[in-house]
């Protein structure tokens, strides 16, 4: 047998694919941390440029729109230029405009800021994906999913209270400052490292057809994409429960806890926080379960139904004592990964070449969503206060986002799964 056949299980083959897969992490994490901050500063933003509700959730959702918008585009670039160039090129512009957003002397440059930000690090998902799919044997995806998610969501609980506590040492503005800094060494390190695929570095590939073939027009093949009805159910599943996940835990739940419960902002960012922590832990044992379990669909069932019963006791006014609610956020949490397994089933329903782009079609759905529900969310409140009935504007947004979890819970009787992967 030639010695490259060996390659890919030997020493140096893990260590450089471990190298790779940490890099691109990385940057993923750093795409949380900048998805969740304006939770943690929302008073800040509000008080620095003057802004109402509606204007926050703007702001905070500009980020989302764009990320929603180049979703379909960074799946395309990904099967074609390649996940090494493209999160180079992502590193750098998001590095640009968090330096921007930290430095904005009014909203509308903070705006763009942090437009500049959802264009750069709305590559990194994909592409890490594309990556696991190069370089990890198929039945470890969804194990690597679960792994990644927990990063992400540790990333994003270092934005939550941990956040908050250290804008009341330091700058808002200097945080987004160093964030910057931090992604253009992401860049950098990209490019001097990471390889797209292990014939790359010499070895042998570990799955074959993971790069488009040559001759096929992209446009063809995602064409071939969304004219495959298995796609779409995963659009709409992730709109719902990832859209309620992200509004709320990224924006809305301390203002919620503060206006409603009168938690002070550190108590309040320290259930979000555990909120995010639910979800990386949930999300490892998602992934582990739909592997080890070979049952991609009903773990999803379970846990989006889960979520979605998991709001009512906001609905119905629940007190409970402060370590019930710390625990029901963390439970809560915990509950919402079952929506990831939408991105291993639609690798599965679709060519392993169109990868890239199966997965950020769905994944339009998780920030499409949220670019909705935030600034709703807003609307719904300013509507309250305006007419001097705060709590029922909290009422009304309640119901919105967990009627949205419900809505993506509906959606997953329209799973359909291959067994690939197995």
């Amino acid at each position: 047998m030639p010695a490259a056949a060996n390659a890919p299980r030997d020493a140096r083959f893990r260590r450089a694919r471990a190298a790779i897969y940490v890099i691109l992490l990385a940057g993923y994490v750093l795409s949380f941390v900048h998805r969740i901050a304006p939770a943690a500063i929302a008073g800040e933003l509000t008080q620095a440029f003057a802004i109402n509700s509606a204007l926050l959730g703007t702001l905070a959702a500009t980020y989302f729109f764009v990320y929603t918008l180049l979703q379909i585009p960074t799946g395309v670039l990904a099967d074609t230029l390649g996940p090494r160039l493209i999160v180079t090129v992502g590193a750098l512009v998001a590095g640009a405009g968090s330096l921007l957003f930290g430095l904005a002397p009014v909203w509308e440059v903070a705006a763009l800021g942090r437009t500049l930000v959802g264009v750069g690090v709305a590559v990194f998902f994909v592409a890490l994906l594309k990556i696991c799919a190069s370089w990890f044997p198929a039945d470890r995806f969804a194990t690597l999913n679960g792994i990644t998610m927990l990063a992400g969501n540790l990333g994003a609980v270092a934005a939550g209270a941990p956040l908050a506590w250290l804008i009341t040492v330091a700058s808002w503005r200097s945080v987004f400052v160093g964030l910057g800094l931090v992604s253009l060494v992401i860049g950098a390190l990209t490019w001097i490292i990471v390889r797209d695929r292990p014939e790359q570095r010499g070895y042998e590939p570990l799955a074959s057809g993971t790069a488009t073939p040559a001759g096929v027009p992209w446009m063809r093949a995602l064409a071939q994409v969304l004219r495959n009805r298995a796609t779409w159910p995963g659009l709409f599943i992730n709109i719902g429960v990832g859209g309620s996940y992200l509004a709320f835990g990224g924006l809305w739940a301390v203002p919620y806890l503060r206006d409603v419960y009168g938690l002070s902002q550190t108590v309040a960012a320290q259930h979000a926080s555990l909120l995010l922590l639910g979800v990386a832990f949930g999300a490892l044992i998602v992934g582990l379960a739909s592997d080890r379990l070979r049952n991609r669909r009903g773990v999803m069932r379970a846990y989006t139904c889960l979520f979605a019963l998991s709001w009512l006791p906001w609905i119905f006014h629940a007190t409970p004592p402060l370590w019930a609610s710390y625990a029901w956020f963390f439970l809560m949490g915990s509950l919402i990964p079952g929506f990831m397994l939408t991105w291993t089933i639609v690798k599965e329903v679709n060519p392993p070449e169109q990868a890239g782009m199966a997965i950020s079609v769905v994944n339009v759905g998780i920030f499409l969503g949220t670019a909705l529900l935030q600034p709703l969310v807003g609307a719904v409140l300013d509507a309250g206060r305006a007419r001097g009935d705060l709590a029922g504007g909290w009422d009304q947004a309640i119901w919105l986002l967990a009627g949205s979890a419900a809505f993506g819970a509906f959606c997953t009787l329209f799973i359909r799964e291959t067994g690939k992967g197995r």
